[in-house]
């Protein structure tokens, strides 16, 4: 499997060099490298240059699960980039879209409307998970899983039904020797979506924004991710934690930053994801940021998102537990 082919569609684009300005000094001109553009463009650059590196393939299949409860943090953003990431590095990728939004659906241009067999299908299974499976046109060796409309009452039915919450860990164990990876985008509830995500997952990505709010619903996804662990899944653990919309020209955004990364110094990425009007147009042309504009900001530090994720549990640390009082992650 080749994890050395150029990234995006259209290859690697030139970053911008740094603007002649006068900034003197004593009557001196103050160097290149010390101006804030020339720092950008420079670790721009180094990040292109790092994306061109072979990265290792896990042993095993990774089922990641997305979750936030609080809505508008990243989550679907988070889940179609880095697994866009993921396989232009090479790695084989599948996204399960469990929100019934069909967002995730949207951004990697799969159809997704009421006609179209999808995970709600799987759910209820009617159909098997091979059949509703689509490839990405623009990235080879990813594929999506779509959402549609009928996902929302799901939930209603499956409370009947008999292991209804193992019902998406089943329907995937099918993939689980010819994936990569498995990214599941989940809605932003704690339901039984969720919770069938949780099951099917060994890992929790959560995306935390860089705003006054961001612990605010904390406390009680890691009371279920605990109670998942405890009664359906021992094996799941948070593994992950990204931080979005970050600001540098903020003094909040520094202090989000260094709160979370108190309460989670091994989960936290060292790559933040800034805020960028790249990212937030991708989706309307039906596209991830990484092929729609793959030299911006943001396709940079998903793509370093992604790296760090390969890199940093190549080898799979063991259980961490959670905060033994989740209140204290909140305050």
């Amino acid at each position: 499997m080749p994890y050395d082919q150029p990234i995006g569609s259209g290859g690697p684009q030139p970053v911008p060099a740094a603007v002649d300005t006068d900034m003197l000094h004593g009557g001196r001109r103050a160097p290149a490298e010390d101006t804030p553009i020339a720092r950008e463009a420079e670790a721009a650059v180094a990040a292109m240059a790092r994306s061109q590196q072979p990265l290792p393939r896990p042993a095993s299949t990774r089922t990641m699960v997305v979750a936030n409860q609080k809505g508008g943090v990243g989550k679907t953003t988070t889940t179609v980039n880095i697994a866009a990431s993921l396989a232009q590095f090479g790695a084989k990728v599948l996204v399960v879209d469990l929100d019934p939004q069909g967002n995730a659906s949207t951004a990697l241009g799969i159809e997704h409307h009421s006609e179209v067999p999808s995970i709600y299908d799987v759910l209820i299974e009617r159909y098997s998970m091979e059949e509703i499976v689509q490839p990405v046109e623009d990235i080879p060796g990813l594929y999506c899983a779509p959402a549609t409309i009928d996902l929302a009452g799901a939930e209603i039915e499956l409370v009947s039904m008999v292991a209804r919450e193992s019902r998406l860990q089943r329907a995937l164990s099918v993939y689980h020797d010819t994936m990569d990876y498995i990214l599941i985008d989940c809605p932003p509830s704690l339901g039984l979506l969720t919770v069938n995500a949780m099951v099917a997952g060994k890992e929790v990505l959560i995306p935390i924004q860089c705003e006054y709010y961001a612990l605010e619903g904390l406390t009680q996804l890691l009371r279920n991710i605990e109670l998942v662990r405890a009664h359906l899944n021992t094996d799941l653990r948070i593994s992950t934690i990204l931080l979005t919309m970050y600001d540098a020209r903020t003094r909040l955004a520094s202090q989000v930053a260094d709160e979370v990364r108190m309460h989670f110094p091994n989960e936290v990425l060292g790559t933040a994801v800034p805020r960028s009007v790249r990212i937030s147009e991708a989706p309307s042309y039906s596209q991830t940021v990484m092929t729609y504009d793959p030299a911006s900001t943001g396709a940079l530090a998903y793509r370093e998102a992604a790296r760090e994720i390969v890199e940093r549990y190549a080898q799979v640390p063991g259980q961490r537990a959670l905060p033994a009082d989740a209140e204290e992650v909140a305050r």
